[in-house]
């Protein structure tokens, strides 16, 4: 049985399902040097890499309304109102506000959520010094 389970947790990742990986978002927030920053309209939004994908941190800002692209390509529109139902974006004044941590399965879709359509994950997260994640992790 042993190893049925391994078997399944080296599979089910790469088939894209997170079911059974763990992540401590504990663990990686006390790291701050790999604290990142989406910036989109003067809205900020910090996060993390994780093994699984990005982690956004709760209090951070997004774009109150959908670019016009997302007509054409409807992910992130759909996923900001599965996130507004759930209770994870919420309105505020001028934008909307993460309620709580939220890991996404990759930089990109985080950033896609934050800006109300695409965007390219490696390009828009950029640790303190500007430098953005795709020069991160090249090295």
């Amino acid at each position: 049985m042993e190893v049925f389970l391994e078997k399944i947790n080296q599979l089910l990742p790469v088939l894209g399902v997170e079911l059974l990986v763990s992540v401590n978002p504990v663990e990686i927030k006390s790291n701050s040097a790999s604290r990142l920053e989406c910036v989109i309209k003067g809205l900020k939004a910090f996060g993390f890499r994780t093994s699984n994908g990005f982690l956004v941190l709760e209090g951070a800002q997004a774009v109150l309304l959908d670019r016009a692209s997302s007509e054409k390509y409807p992910w992130a529109r759909n996923m900001r109102e599965k996130l507004k139902a759930d209770g994870i974006l919420v309105p505020e004044a001028d934008h909307l506000r993460f309620a709580r941590d939220y890991e996404f399965s990759s930089p990109s879709a985080a950033a896609a959520v934050i800006h109300g359509g695409h965007a390219n994950g490696l390009l828009v997260w950029k640790n303190s010094a500007g430098d953005t994640l795709k020069a991160i992790e090249a090295g």
